[in-house]
């Protein structure tokens, strides 16, 4: 492989101006198709395989326009201190928003609050429930600026008005995260390279990947129902990667030139040795998004596949377009160690001996291993601990800030009828098969009324053909409790029960239960996810480093920084330690999709950092160093780099923190505090201490399995001794002439 993309590389820097127009062409079809497609609306939403999902596809049989996984507003009034809702002015500004409320193409019903006896004991409060024909994701935004005008129409009437549940949610808005990100990106590569122009390269040719790959989605968007939540994750991995891929293409070639060769041999050695660990690295991200697949959430596997195409943009930019733009610029990127004119100007020479902080870092740790080790497995161990009570679900309008609407309707609903109240299951009898469907409906409602923390049953609601009915269940506690959910299960206990009595099937779903179901789904999938992902890099780790031991370790080292990611989480998000300073203004479960995400884009990235650290120690080592030796020299030219690409994805990550989502705000600071501890703690004090500590048995392979792999000479031994040969023949033909 390195020979080849040696090869590539030379090709890539001799024939740039082809290269670069590809990329350009490849750039503007994607613009191009993004624009002329049709806007796309929101991805639809379905679970397969969930409880929840199918009785709502049941009810779309069943119940034909009920659209009973359709958007939801409560639009919440409070009257003013010392009225009552009841009161006929009050009354009649509620009328008025009713009717304004019933406007709209997308509305399917809204509910009369007085006819409905919405209204609180005491008076005070009073809500009305709009129900649209399509799902939350799948609103026009016209609707919901109506919804907004019909509230803010009833606030200037003089009642409080809020508005909650899922039609008001939109695509989280993350603030400048990105324009954030790149600019620390920014700052970071010039610290590390010495260099504006050389720093530019990674941040303009990551533009450009992320710029096709989102594009791309867009163009595909409306035809592969993607939405407009799919670019999301694609963006926030392909800017990172895209980056730290350029850098260490960069940053190997400058070394090549200090090295004194020239420049588009330096091109060739750089593709063709990082460029191999670029490829091996990318792909390790690609098998950990796409397995996202496993879990079976569509929305959930769209999003996978599009992030891992826009990771393969992004190894083949580093490939072929870093090449030919380096091409381009010829002498304006200098050498390692040599600064630009704009900071500084000049050589700057080098101390005789003096190793760099790498080096430092490195000799001190295999000097002194075990207590390394030991203090590194400690502290991650320490704050992995809080992990051991983590609590899943998903967010709901209780989980909000309280400055917003959402959240301000939703604590006027618990106080007006009670926690329980913002989360009614709907049970769904299907009695098709049943002799006798209105005693099986009535069954069914009496035994829920029997159940603890059961609060309010309505009558069963059958349709046209008598052989279905819903029936409404108030829970007494709030949606995201664990008594909730146990009531959720006990429901369908009792369903398992009737159904053999009755012949009556028995189906819960709803918001509520369906966040259940989605968590319950995500947790069962988590190890067979955590299986093939893992298995699948190890696999791929032993061909890259012809070794068995190493891809343990590696695996082992991610696990590990994964449990202390996940306990920091818990003890911010779940415990409320540094709540104020992280600005998280509610406290609660951890949302059920953050141990697969953070297992599958944490592994990849860490995967990164690996490949791009102990690929630089095999090469040493396959070059004649000693093991200890070459654990060094991997340090000396690739902890800079490595530590300039962790702090990159750090700061790209940590944008997201800024949003008012606490589902984005959660998983920028997973995201971030996981790649700080895979990167300084696994990669930078583990990994050294644990390869000393094993010697040249790190680099023990057994000889049937030697046989077995391919050959794929990552460290460019191959490479090495062609072009040696090339060397040896140019010098016979001097000697002719």
């Amino acid at each position: 492989m390195a020979t080849f993309l040696y090869k590539l590389g030379r090709l890539a820097f001799r024939r740039r101006h082809v290269f670069a127009l590809l990329w350009v062409a490849l750039l503007t079809l994607a613009g191009v198709g993004a624009a002329s497609a049709p806007a796309p609306g929101n991805s639809s939403f379905s679970v397969p395989g969930t409880e929840a999902q199918k009785a709502f596809d049941l009810l779309e049989q069943r119940f034909p326009g009920m659209s009973a996984d359709g958007a939801t507003a409560r639009v919440v009034f409070k009257a003013p201190r010392g009225e009552k809702m009841t009161d006929v002015l009050n009354k009649a500004t509620v009328e008025k928003t009713v009717k304004e409320l019933k406007d709209g193409s997308e509305v399917a019903s809204v509910a009369d609050p007085y006819a409905g006896h919405a209204v609180s004991k005491d008076g005070a409060i009073a809500y009305t429930s709009v129900k649209y024909k399509v799902s939350g994701m799948e609103l026009e935004d016209s609707s919901r600026d109506a919804l907004k005008k019909a509230a803010q129409d009833a606030r200037d009437a003089g009642l409080t008005v809020e508005v909650g549940g899922d039609a008001l949610n939109t695509k989280p808005e993350t603030g400048n995260s990105e324009v954030i990100g790149i600019a620390v990106a920014a700052v970071v590569l010039v610290i590390t390279f010495g260099s504006l122009l050389a720093a530019g390269l990674p941040l303009l040719t990551a533009v450009i990947g992320v710029g096709i790959g989102v594009s791309t989605i867009a163009a595909l968007a409306n035809a592969l129902d993607l939405g407009t939540t799919t670019s999301t994750l694609a963006s926030m991995i392909g800017l990172a990667v895209g980056i730290d891929y350029a850098l260490f293409i960069v940053s190997r070639y400058r070394a090549e030139l200090a090295a004194g060769r020239e420049r588009e041999e330096a091109v060739g050695r750089a593709v063709g040795t990082a460029g191999s660990a670029v490829v091996f690295a990318g792909l390790t991200v690609v098998i950990a998004l796409v397995g996202l697949s496993v879990v079976n959430i569509p929305m959930l596997t769209k999003m996978g596949v599009a992030a891992a195409g826009t990771v393969a943009i992004a190894v083949l930019i580093a490939l072929t377009l870093i090449p030919a733009l380096l091409g381009y610029v010829g002498r304006k990127v200098k050498p390692a160690g040599e600064k630009s004119k704009l900071l500084g100007g000049g050589r700057k020479p080098q101390q005789a001996g003096r190793p760099n902080m790498g080096t430092r870092w490195a000799s001190f740790v295999v000097r002194r291993p075990v207590a390394v080790l030991l203090l590194g497995v400690i502290g991650l161990g320490a704050a992995a601990v809080p992990a051991a009570s983590l609590e899943l679900g998903l967010p709901d309008d209780g989980s909000q800030p309280v400055s917003t609407t959402q959240r301000r309707a939703y604590d006027l609903l618990s106080d007006g009828f009670g926690p329980g109240f913002n989360g009614p299951l709907m049970v769904v009898v299907d009695a098709k098969g049943s002799a006798h469907p209105k005693a099986d409906f009535t069954k069914v409602g009496n035994e829920i009324k029997g159940l603890e923390d059961v609060v309010t049953v309505t009558p069963a609601m059958p349709n046209k053909a008598g052989d279905t009915a819903t029936i409404t269940v108030v829970p007494k506690s709030k949606p995201s409790s664990k008594t909730t959910e146990d009531l959720v299960h006990a429901i369908r206990d009792k369903g398992r029960d009737i159904a053999r009595e009755t012949d009556s099937e028995v189906l819960v779903t709803g918001t509520t239960a369906m966040n259940i179901d989605v968590s319950q789904k995500l947790n069962d999938a988590l190890l067979p996810y955590l299986g093939l992902v893992v298995g699948l890099a190890f696999l791929l780790l032993i061909v890259v480093f012809r070794s068995v031991l190493v891809p343990l370790k590696a695996a082992l080292g991610f696990l590990l920084s994964v449990l202390a990611a996940l306990g920091a989480v818990v003890a911010v998000f779940q415990w409320g330690w540094l709540s104020g300073l992280m600005n998280v203004e509610q406290t609660g479960p951890v949302m059920s999709m953050m141990p697969i995400f953070m297992v599958g884009v944490v592994f990849g990235l860490a995967m990164d950092y690996e490949v791009f650290l102990v690929t630089r120690m095999r090469e040493a080592y396959v070059h004649g160093e000693k093991p200890v030796q070459a654990v060094v020299t991997g340090f000396r030219y690739g902890a800079r780099v490595v530590t300039a690409a962790a702090v990159i994805m750090i700061a790209v990550f940590s944008g997201f923190m800024g949003s008012s989502e606490s589902m984005i705000k959660m998983i920028g600071f997973g995201l971030a505090i996981a790649v700080f501890f895979d990167a300084f703690i696994v990669r930078m004090a583990i990994v050294p201490a644990v390869l000393a500590l094993l010697g040249k048995r790190a680099w023990w392979l057994p000889g049937w399995l030697e046989r077995v792999l391919p050959d794929v000479d990552v460290e460019g031994e191959g490479l090495r001794a062609e072009t040696e040969r090339t060397d040896l023949d140019d010098d016979r033909e001097l000697v002719r002439a």
